[in-house]
């Protein structure tokens, strides 16, 4: 069984900052992906931030500069380094990784349960 579990949300003041971790755990073989999500209130889910197996980044535009997604060592856990935040970053962060947990199946994509973040003064 596998877990992705997102931590580090809260309250932060515009022009603020905040680190976001999800870490996967369970009976995992490799993980490939691992991406960050956002859901604002009425919004769909969009993709902030991915970071591939060999290390290279994509970002959406309206993070670029701001935001940095990272995986030291390759290891089961990502974070995302949140700078110069916007109240229009105000939502639901979802972790997702590409998991792996058998030599004979392809990796299945699996979600936490999101962590809140809210710019506001």
């Amino acid at each position: 069984q596998v877990q992705v579990v997102e931590s580090g949300g809260g309250l932060v003041q515009p022009g603020g900052s905040l680190k976001l971790s999800c870490a996967a755990s369970g009976s995992i073989l490799s993980i490939d992906n691992m991406a960050w999500y956002r859901q604002a209130p009425g919004n769909q889910r969009e993709l902030v931030a991915l970071i591939v197996s060999g290390g290279s980044t994509n970002y959406a535009d309206s993070v670029k500069g701001r935001f940095t997604i990272s995986r030291p060592n390759a290891q089961n856990t990502a974070f995302l380094q949140m700078n110069s935040l916007k109240p229009e970053d105000t939502a639901v962060y979802y972790c997702n990784a590409d998991i792996r947990t058998t030599f004979w199946k392809s990796a299945d994509t699996y979600w936490g349960q999101g962590t809140q973040v809210t710019v506001s003064s």
